[in-house]
C-alpha cells in the first residue's frame, strides 16, 4: 500500500503547493483512490508534479461536507469519468463557520446530483479492502474548535453534529489503515467506534485531529490534548497526523507519544 499526501496545509519541497485542505491518494492492489480533494485545483498539480494519474482513480471517499476537504471535487471530475464518489447523505446540507460572522464552507454547488456521487447513508462495504463507516458513539471529548462550525436548517443556524463525517479503512495483506479527515468527532471516540466494530486495532491512522485554534491555548487546553495522547499512546497503533491538528497540539502530543506519531505534508509518501 502506498499513501500520497497531494495536498495538505504545508509542503515537504518548494515544486509543491499548499494550502488549507487535505488530498491522499492511495494505491493498493486493487484499487487507486482518493481519501478527500483538497479545497482547489491544487491536487491536480500537486498530482503532476508528483507524477500521479488522477485519471486511473477509481474511487473517491469525502470525509465530510466542507470545502477544504471536498472543493477540489469538481476539478477532479473533469479529468476522471470513471470513479465513484463516495459521499455522506448530509454532505450536501449548508455548513458554515462562525467567528465575527458566518462563511460558508460547504461543498461547491452543482457537484450533489453528478452521476457518479454515491450517497451513503450509513456505513458502505466497498469490497474486501475498502469500507466506510460513520454513526460515531460520542463518549469522550469531542474537538473544542468545533464549536464555531454550525449547519443551516431552516434558515436557522444549529450547532453541527457532525453525521456527514465518515471514515475509511484499508485492509490489505491483514494490515489495516484508518483514514478520517478532520476527527470532528474526536480521534478517540474514531478508535473506539473502530474497535467496536473490528474487533481490533489499526496498525495506522491517518487524519486530523481538529486541534488547530485561533487563540491561545489555556492550561486546560494543553492539559486535554495531553491526555488525549495519553489515551491514543494505549492503542498500539502508529498515527499520521496532518491538517487541521496544528502545530502546538502537535508538539504536545508528539512529546507524549514519540515515534507513535508523525506529521505528513504535501508531497509526504508512505509505504505499508
Amino acid at each position: 500500500m502506498k499513501i500520497v499526501t497531494l495536498v495538505e496545509n504545508t509542503a515537504s519541497g518548494c515544486t509543491l503547493g499548499a494550502e488549507h485542505g487535505l488530498c491522499l491518494y492511495v494505491e493498493t492492489r486493487k484499487h487507486r483512490l482518493l481519501m478527500d480533494t483538497g479545497a482547489s485545483d491544487l491536487l491536480l498539480r500537486n498530482a503532476a508534479a508528483l507524477n500521479v494519474d488522477l485519471t486511473n482513480v477509481d474511487t473517491v471517499v469525502l470525509s465530510h461536507g466542507h470545502n477544504d476537504h471536498g472543493g477540489g471535487l469538481p476539478f477532479f471530475l473533469e479529468i476522471n469519468g470513471q470513479a465513484r464518489v463516495y459521499v455522506q447523505e448530509s454532505a450536501f446540507d449548508s455548513y458554515y463557520s462562525i467567528h465575527e460572522k458566518p462563511v460558508f464552507i460547504g461543498l461547491p454547488e452543482g457537484v450533489f446530483d453528478h452521476p457518479q456521487i454515491v450517497t451513503v447513508k450509513d456505513g458502505r462495504q466497498i469490497d474486501d479492502e475498502l469500507e466506510i463507516f460513520s454513526g460515531i458513539c460520542v463518549s469522550e471529548p469531542v474537538p473544542s474548535a468545533n464549536r464555531t462550525l454550525w449547519v443551516m436548517k431552516n434558515g436557522m443556524f444549529m450547532q453541527d453534529d457532525f453525521r456527514h463525517e465518515q471514515c475509511l479503512v484499508i485492509n490489505e495483506d491483514g494490515r489495516r489503515v484508518l483514514m478520517s479527515g478532520c476527527a470532528h468527532h474526536g480521534i478517540l471516540n474514531i478508535m473506539c467506534e473502530y474497535v467496536k466494530r473490528f474487533g481490533t486495532v489499526p496498525d495506522a491512522v491517518i487524519s486530523g485531529f481538529h486541534l488547530r485554534k485561533k487563540t491561545a491555548y489555556t492550561d486546560a487546553d494543553l492539559a486535554e490534548i495531553r491526555n488525549m495522547a495519553e489515551k491514543l499512546l494505549n492503542y498500539g497503533t502508529v498515527f499520521y497526523t496532518c491538517h487541521c491538528t496544528g502545530d502546538e497540539p502537535f508538539d504536545v502530543m508528539k512529546s507524549v507519544m514519540g515515534d507513535r506519531l508523525f506529521r505528513i505534508r504535501s508531497g509526504d509518501i508512505l509505504n505499508f
